[in-house]
């Protein structure tokens, strides 16, 4: 378990993805202009923990196209270490995004034979970190075949010396609900933090009020379950006693990345207190509402600038005001 006020490193494990957005500027009657961006839930946590200090390594099937060359630019330029990811000639998946007028995001995705789900059990087997205490998964890598058994079989293994974090970032468009549904339990005795957008919940568990939710993923396994709420912040669920922590207020470009920045909050805020790297046995409902008030935060300054663009440490609101370590409330 990692001291108090020594982050600790963290892996992060699953895809990077191209986000598309219209170039509304340079559209015309003769032609569609189209900007690409960087992005990819678990890509988007690494960018945001490294930003805010933590030692992280992206553990990702990264292409060798064009869009490749985009993802690995930006995570070294955060700091993230890239020495445990793949190069590979597989096409990189892409999300075509289209935002409502509240900045909501809804996405198309080219995804069919692409780099992140061809994940080899000796692949994964060349990135274990005895070094690291907590491993973050999700999203696509997690179910996608044929590489998200083998990153089941890796986390069971990764668990016998860190904190394993999962977000299920459910994507509906490309797998159906039921197959999350078929996993969750699952993916909850693996997990030590489990962290969901009420978005997810409903597609997950429809006819489930979130407190019922919450102690059905902690039978399976979860000790920690946080559903981030949007504006109304998130529900804090530490073996069934519950707090709700309220997010800051903030005027939204748009939502792109949130989510992913909220965990990345967490888990940098977790390790800061020297939660991570077991069990969470020291792990008090206090701390995690600490954490979780830190990671709305770390949210909230990332919807406040357009696309997945999360905060840097150094950056004015995010300085500590507090004294405690991975910055104040």
């Amino acid at each position: 378990m990692a001291r108090p006020g020594s982050p600790g490193s963290v892996d992060v494990l699953g895809e990077c993805v191209a986000d598309i957005f219209e170039d509304h500027a340079r559209s015309g009657p003769d032609g569609l202009a189209l900007r690409a961006l960087p992005g990819g839930g678990p890509a988007n946590t690494a960018v945001a923990l490294a930003r805010l200090g933590t030692p992280t390594r992206f553990l990702g099937r990264i292409s060798d196209d064009a869009f490749g060359a985009l993802f690995r630019a930006r995570l070294r330029a955060s700091g993230v270490d890239l020495s445990a990811s793949v190069a590979t000639s597989e096409p990189s998946t892409l999300a075509v995004a289209d935002l409502d007028a509240t900045g909501q995001a809804t996405y198309t995705f080219y995804a069919d034979g692409a780099a992140d789900w061809q994940w080899t059990g000796s692949e994964l087997a060349t990135t274990r970190n005895e070094a690291s205490v907590c491993l973050h998964t999700g999203s696509l890598a997690l179910i996608r075949r044929p590489g998200g058994s083998r990153v089941e079989e890796h986390l069971a293994e990764a668990r016998e010396h860190a904190t394993v974090s999962i977000d299920p970032n459910v994507r509906p468009l490309l797998v159906a609900p039921s197959a999350y549904r078929a996993r969750l339990p699952h993916w909850c005795a693996l997990a030590d933090v489990l962290r969901l957008s009420e978005d997810d919940c409903a597609l997950l568990v429809p006819d489930t009020g979130l407190d019922e939710a919450c102690d059905t993923w902690h039978a399976a396994g979860a000790r920690l379950v946080v559903i981030t709420l949007g504006g109304k912040g998130a529900l804090v669920s530490l073996d069934g006693t519950r707090v709700t922590v309220t997010a800051p207020p903030v005027t939204v470009a748009d939502t792109v990345g949130a989510g992913d920045s909220f965990t990345a909050g967490l888990l940098h805020r977790l390790a800061a207190l020297g939660h991570l790297g077991g069990r969470l046995d020291g792990l008090t409902l206090d701390d995690a509402a600490d954490a979780c008030a830190f990671a709305a935060r770390v949210a909230a300054l990332t919807c406040s600038v357009p696309g997945a663009n999360p905060p840097w440490a150094d950056g004015p609101a995010l300085r500590l005001s507090d004294g405690r370590p991975g910055g104040g409330r």
